[in-house]
C-alpha cells in the first residue's frame, strides 16, 4: 500500500530526532560519568530543544514547499516560477490567504479571457451578418439585370439605385469598422485644439437640415447663446460624435418632433453637451448595452433606417479617448438624452 505523504514526513522527522537524541544522550552520559555536573545535562537538553525546533521548522517548510511545487507543476494555469521558497510558511492561515488571492487572480484572468473569446465570436458573427445582407442584396439586383432586366430602362434604373444603396451601406460598415479599429489600437489619438462648440453644433445642424425636414423634425438649440463657448478637443472627432447623435435622433425621433442641443457648465473645468429628442425612447433593459457594437434595440426597424450599427459605439470610443464621460437617460415613449463632457478652454 502507498504510504501517506504525511506519514512519510512524520517518519523521517522522528528518525532525525531519534538519532539526534541518541547522539546527545551518549555525549551527556560520558560527560556525566566524568563528573562534569548536572548543569551539563540540562544544557544538553536545552540544546536538544533548540536543535529540534529548527529541524521541525525546516522539515515543515520543506514539506509544504514540495507539496505546493507539485501542485504548481500539475496545474497548467499555475507558473512554478511564481512560487518562492521564502514565501512558504507554517502559518497555514496566511498560506491559505495567499493561495486564495492567487487563485482569485487566476480566476479573474480566465474570466476575462473567456469574455474576450465570447466577444470575439459575437463580433465576427455580427460583422459577417452586417456585410452579408447588403452583399446578397447587391448580388441579387445585379444578377437580375444580367439575366435580361437590363434591357428594361425603368427596372434597370430602379435596381441600380437599390444596388447603390447596398454598396453605400457596405461602405458605411467598413468605414465605421476601420474607425473603431484605429480607436481601439490607439492609432487615432485626439489632436486637441480650441474651438467654439456652438459653431460646430450649428454646422452639424446645417449638414442634416434636409434629412430632418423629410421627417418634419426640427433641429435647434435650447436657447439663444449670446457668447461663444470654447472647448478643447479633437474638432473632427467631436464633430463625428455630434453627427452620430443628431443622425440617431432623426432616425428614431417622432415625425413632427424636435432634436434639441444644449451646452451647459458641468463643473469648473468642463462643459456638458446634451442631445435631447422627444422620440420613441429606449426600454430600460436595452440601456446598458446600447453602446455595444452592432447592438440594435429593434433589429428590423434599425435595418430599415440604415446605418452600420456602430454609431453609438464610435461615440463612446471617441469620448473615452478624450478621457471624458458619455451619459444616457431615456424614458420609453417620451424620448432620450445623450450627453458628454468636454474640457473648457482656458
Amino acid at each position: 500500500m502507498k504510504i501517506k505523504k504525511t506519514y512519510s514526513y512524520a517518519l523521517w522527522s522522528a528518525l532525525y530526532l531519534t538519532i539526534l537524541s541518541f547522539t546527545i544522550g551518549i555525549i551527556s552520559y560520558f560527560l556525566y560519568t566524568k563528573h562534569l555536573g548536572i548543569s551539563t545535562v540540562i544544557l544538553a537538553i536545552f540544546t536538544l530543544f533548540i536543535i529540534s525546533f529548527f529541524i521541525i521548522q525546516y522539515r515543515t517548510e520543506h514539506f509544504i514547499y514540495r507539496r505546493l511545487k507539485k501542485i504548481y507543476e500539475d496545474v497548467s494555469i499555475l507558473d512554478v516560477n511564481d512560487l518562492r521558497r521564502d514565501s512558504v510558511t507554517t502559518d497555514i492561515e496566511k498560506l491559505s490567504k495567499r493561495m486564495q488571492r492567487f487563485v482569485e487572480g487566476k480566476r479573474l484572468e480566465i474570466k476575462s479571457l473567456t469574455e474576450r473569446d465570447s466577444f470575439r465570436r459575437d463580433f465576427l458573427g455580427n460583422v459577417a451578418h452586417e456585410l452579408k445582407t447588403p452583399l446578397f442584396t447587391v448580388q441579387g439586383y445585379i444578377l437580375t439585370l444580367i439575366e435580361g432586366a437590363v434591357n428594361d430602362k425603368e427596372i434597370r434604373t430602379k435596381y441600380l439605385e437599390r444596388a447603390n444603396k447596398g454598396v453605400e451601406r457596405l461602405v458605411a460598415v467598413i468605414k465605421d469598422l476601420d474607425m473603431i479599429a484605429k480607436l481601439e489600437n490607439d492609432g487615432m489619438k485626439p489632436k486637441k485644439v480650441v474651438f467654439n462648440i456652438l459653431e460646430l453644433v450649428q454646422n452639424v445642424f446645417d449638414l442634416f437640415e434636409m434629412k430632418a425636414k423629410k421627417r418634419n423634425i426640427i433641429l435647434k438649440f435650447d436657447r439663444i447663446y449670446e457668447f461663444p463657448l470654447f472647448v478643447k478637443g479633437d474638432i473632427e472627432k467631436i464633430e463625428q460624435v455630434l453627427i452620430n447623435l443628431v443622425v440617431n435622433s432623426i432616425k428614431y425621433g417622432k415625425p413632427n418632433g424636435t432634436t434639441i442641443v444644449t451646452v451647459e457648465s458641468y463643473n469648473e473645468n468642463k462643459f456638458i453637451v446634451k442631445t435631447i429628442d422627444n422620440g420613441e425612447g429606449i426600454k430600460p433593459q436595452h440601456l446598458s448595452r446600447l453602446f455595444e457594437r452592432f447592438y440594435r434595440v429593434d433589429q428590423s426597424r434599425s435595418r430599415e433606417q440604415g446605418g452600420s450599427g456602430l454609431g453609438l459605439s464610435i461615440v463612446k470610443h471617441i469620448i473615452e479617448a478624450h478621457d471624458e464621460t458619455i451619459l444616457l437617460k431615456s424614458t420609453y415613449g417620451e424620448g432620450s438624452e445623450f450627453s458628454f463632457t468636454l474640457e473648457k478652454a482656458k
